[in-house]
C-alpha cells in the first residue's frame, strides 16, 4: 500500500492543513452541507421508507438544490442512491450518531439526537470536519446504506481510495465517454464514496450535464493536496494493519479514534462528540416478537442473559428442536449492525455473556433473531417498553399472544 502514496514532509503537511481546512469552497463546504441536511430533517423529523429508512423520495430534489454542488440528473424517478452526495451525507448523519431512526410511531421517522446535536454545536470547524471524516472512514459501514458489508471495510475503503489516486495523474483523469472508467467508479471507490471525496475537499470532480434520461455524469477527476495529505497519513498509520484489519468493534470506535493521526498537524482538534452514557439499563423489558403474522409479547428482566431470551422465544412459539445455532443482530447508535452470537460460535460477544439490559436498543427499535442457520427462521424482536422492576418476575414470561 505504501508504494501507492508519496511521502510528504512535515512542514508541507502543516501548510496544507492550515490552508485547505479554511477554504469555504473546498474542505469547509462539507460542514455547511452536512448542517443543511440536519436543518432539512428539522426538529420534527422526517418519515422515512419502511424497509431501508431512506429519505422521502419527493423531498430529494429540494435537498439536492440546497447543497453547494447540486448533482444534475435527468431521471424520471430518482432515488436516494441517484444522488451520491445525499447518499453520502445520509451515511455521515447515521455514522456520527447525530440522527436516529424512531420506530415508536406508525411509520419510521429519522430524528435529530438533541443531546448529541448540542455537543456538535460546541465543536470548532476543524473538530467538525474531522468528526465527519472519522465517521465516514471508521464508522461508515456500508450496511447503513443497505449495501453488503465486508471484512475490513475501513481498510478496503482506504485501499480503493489509494488505487483511485494512483490512476488519477496530476493533469486529471478523463471519465465521460470512457465506459470502462465510468463502470469502475461504481465499485472503486463507489459513487457515494466518490462524492464524499469531493465533499471533503480530497478530490475535485468536473460535473457535466446529464445525458438524456441519465444520472450523475462525471467529466474529469483531479486529486487535491489535502486528499494526498490525508491519504498519506492514514496509510502511514495503518500500513502494518492493512493485511488483517477487520471492522473495529463498537468499543474501539468512540469519537476521536483517529485524533492521534491528525492532531499533530491540526492542533485545533481538541474536542470530540460526547454522547450520554447508556450502559446497563435496569427494568422489565417488554418485547413484541413476530414470526410472520404470528406474534408473542414477552416480558423479561434486564439481568437475564440473551441466551435465555432465545430459549423463551422458541418456547413461546412451540419449537421442539432447540439444538441449533442462532444470532441476535441490531443497529447500534451509529447505524452499524451489531451481532450477539450463540455460545458455541467463535465470534464475540456471545449470548451467554450479554444481558438483556446490556443491549443499546432504542424504544421501538427491533432486533433480528435468526434461529437455525440452515432453515433460517427469522423473528423480529421489537422493544416496546421498559417497565419498572417487578420482584415477582425473575424469568421471561409471555404476556400476550
Amino acid at each position: 500500500m505504501r508504494q501507492l502514496v508519496k511521502p510528504i514532509p512535515t512542514t508541507t503537511l502543516q501548510k496544507i492543513f492550515k490552508q485547505e481546512l479554511r477554504s469555504d469552497d473546498g474542505a469547509g463546504s462539507v460542514i455547511r452541507d452536512f448542517e443543511t441536511l440536519l436543518d432539512f430533517i428539522g426538529p420534527d423529523g422526517l418519515v422515512v421508507s419502511g424497509q431501508n429508512h431512506w429519505l422521502p423520495l419527493r423531498r430529494l430534489p429540494d435537498l439536492n438544490a440546497r447543497l453547494t454542488r447540486p448533482i444534475q440528473l435527468d431521471l424520471k424517478r430518482p432515488q436516494q442512491i441517484s444522488y451520491p452526495s445525499i447518499n453520502g451525507f445520509y451515511l455521515l448523519a447515521r455514522a456520527t450518531g447525530l440522527v436516529y431512526i424512531d420506530q415508536t410511531g406508525s411509520k419510521p421517522t429519522i430524528r435529530l439526537d438533541l443531546p448529541a446535536l448540542q455537543s456538535w454545536a460546541g465543536l470548532n470547524p476543524s473538530e467538525k470536519y474531522f468528526t465527519l471524516l472519522e465517521s465516514w472512514l471508521v464508522r461508515g459501514d456500508p450496511e447503513i446504506l443497505e449495501e453488503r458489508s465486508y471484512l475490513g471495510w475501513m481498510t478496503d475503503r482506504i485501499r480503493r481510495w489509494a488505487y483511485l489516486f494512483e490512476r488519477t495523474p496530476p493533469e486529471g483523469r478523463p471519465i465521460a465517454g470512457d465506459s470502462e472508467a465510468e463502470a469502475s467508479l461504481r465499485y472503486t471507490p463507489g459513487l457515494y464514496n466518490l462524492a464524499l471525496l469531493e465533499l471533503f475537499g480530497l478530490m475535485v470532480i468536473q460535473h457535466l450535464p446529464p445525458e438524456p434520461g441519465g444520472g450523475w455524469r462525471i467529466g474529469r477527476l483531479y486529486r487535491t493536496p489535502l486528499g494526498e495529505a490525508v491519504l498519506y497519513l492514514l496509510v502511514e498509520h495503518f500500513e502494518h494493519e492493512f493485511d488483517y484489519l477487520s471492522d473495529p468493534s463498537e468499543a474501539d470506535v468512540a469519537p476521536g479514534w483517529l485524533q492521534p493521526v491528525f492532531q499533530p498537524y491540526v492542533p485545533q482538534w481538541q474536542n470530540n462528540l460526547v454522547f450520554p452514557e447508556v450502559g446497563f439499563r435496569e427494568g422489565l423489558f417488554v418485547f413484541k416478537v413476530s414470526l410472520g403474522r404470528v406474534w408473542r409479547r414477552i416480558a423479561i428482566p434486564a439481568g437475564v442473559l440473551l441466551d435465555d431470551l432465545s430459549l423463551a422465544i422458541l418456547n413461546a412459539f412451540d419449537f421442539d428442536d432447540l439444538d441449533h445455532l442462532y444470532r441476535f443482530s441490531y443497529s447500534n447508535r451509529f447505524g452499524s449492525i451489531m451481532k450477539v452470537n450463540h455460545p458455541d460460535l467463535e465470534e464475540i460477544p456471545r449470548t451467554s455473556e450479554v444481558r438483556v439490559g446490556d443491549i443499546s436498543l432504542r424504544l421501538g427499535a427491533t432486533m433480528l433473531y435468526l434461529f437455525d442457520f440452515g432453515a433460517s427462521w427469522e423473528f423480529e424482536v421489537q422493544l416496546e417498553r421498559i417497565e419498572p422492576v417487578d420482584p415477582n418476575i425473575s424469568q421471561a414470561v409471555v404476556l400476550e399472544s
